[in-house]
């Protein structure tokens, strides 16, 4: 009779995951993107997400001059979430999401000369419905009442809660590590354009210097030369 009672509990518990993941709509995966944005130009891109979820954008403009760009959010609806102009970077959280595609802005078309070079990254999270909830809380009570008390010292909750909280933590250390990437990699654009603008005005100082040297030492020259002409 317990292996039997043991046997439909498990059906049971089988039986209630399986219809909450078939009814749960997983969000899409994170994205990484880095394009450049030609100077008066304004570049679009539209990302799908689910209802009820959590979605996190995040950019950083890491090349050309000024650092800076417009940017904006739209919700699948058409509603305007964020409108921002002239930054260099910017995270904005939406929670919780339309289902539709959201649409993301970068206009440059206030520069004329320059391009940009944006990174951006969308970084998704499911959120749970009451449904799911219910559901899992009953689920762990089925759990609870299948094992004996005293059998573990450690609970499920708390290895549940555990490997949840590592989880998070994995995925805010992989977050910061591509931030610390886009500003690593504005940084060095940043160096390298500025060491080319200091060789540029060092080389034409050197030229003005050798042109300068020449000229002075041609004018000390001819004020040592006699033109007076000589008659025999």
């Amino acid at each position: 009779m317990a292996a039997l009672r043991l046997l439909r509990l498990l059906l049971l518990l089988g039986a209630g995951r399986g219809a909450g993941a078939g009814a749960a709509a997983a969000p899409p995966p994170d994205a990484e993107v880095t394009f450049v944005l030609p100077a008066g130009r304004r570049e679009c891109f539209y990302q799908g997400a689910p209802a009820n979820a959590s979605l996190e954008a995040e950019y950083q403009v890491i090349g050309g001059a000024g650092l800076d760009v417009d940017f904006s959010l739209e919700s699948p609806s058409g509603r305007l979430l964020v409108s921002e102009f002239r930054r260099s970077d910017g995270a904005h959280t939406v929670e919780p999401t339309e289902p539709g595609d959201y649409k993301l802005c970068f206009d440059n078309s206030f520069s004329t000369i320059s391009e940009k070079l944006v990174f951006f990254e969308l970084i998704f999270d499911s959120a749970q419905d009451e449904e799911e909830e219910e559901e899992e809380e009953e689920g762990d009570a089925w759990v609870e009442a299948a094992e004996p008390e005293d059998a573990l010292d450690v609970k499920i909750e708390d290895i549940k809660e555990s490997i949840e909280t590592m989880r998070s933590r994995l995925e805010r250390s992989i977050q910061m590590q591509t931030l610390l990437r886009a500003f690593e990699a504005r940084d060095r654009n940043l160096q390298e354009s500025n060491l080319g603008r200091v060789n540029f005005w060092s080389a034409v100082n050197l030229a003005v210097l050798v042109v300068v040297a020449f000229l002075q030492v041609y004018l000390l020259k001819s004020l040592f030369e006699d033109k007076r002409t000589v008659r025999t």
